[in-house]
């Protein structure tokens, strides 16, 4: 398989995994206060340049296909994004791929949350709260969840990560 082809595989099947654990969580996946089981996937960077479109393509699916408002799947999508790359650009040191998308989601879902209150049927909490909340749930599951995967996934990562 050439390079090109196996990056847009692992791309794929990182954006498919993603949405799966959307789906799979989807209780939890959603709302003004959200723990995204599959933020443990932006810790990929770390492997793979790969995982920056597939997180982010995952994101965007999912934002779709569950029923996010237009803010959340286009600015949600873009702090994906941004954290997918920045993670990246981290790789040199494990400890700091988490960190990324943790503070990005931190600042920018809440504001997204407090837009679609105004039209939806729930009201939002203030911002600083729900920076903690999003932030609480984005560290267990990117800081925690994702630092558990990218130690068990790192000490495979030479049969699973080809195009790194």
């Amino acid at each position: 398989m050439n390079k090109k082809s196996l990056y847009l595989a692992e791309a794929a099947i990182i954006a498919a995994i993603y949405v799966v654990l959307v789906f799979v969580f989807q209780s939890t996946s959603f709302g003004p206060i959200q723990f995204r089981v599959a933020e443990a996937l932006t810790i990929l960077p770390y492997f793979t340049s790969a995982a920056i479109p597939g997180v982010t393509i995952g994101c965007l699916l999912s934002n779709i296909l569950f029923g996010s408002s237009i803010l959340d799947i286009v600015f949600g999508s873009a702090a994906t994004l941004f954290a997918a790359y920045l993670s990246y650009q981290l790789k040199d040191n494990k400890w700091f791929v988490p960190i990324p998308p943790i503070l990005i989601n931190a600042i920018v879902i809440p504001w997204i949350i407090k837009a679609v209150a105004t039209t939806a049927s729930f009201e939002a909490d203030p911002i600083p709260i729900m920076m903690l909340t999003v932030g609480a749930g984005q560290l267990v599951s990117a800081g925690i969840l994702g630092m558990i995967l990218l130690f068990a996934l790192d000490k495979v990562k030479h049969i699973l990560f080809k195009n790194s």
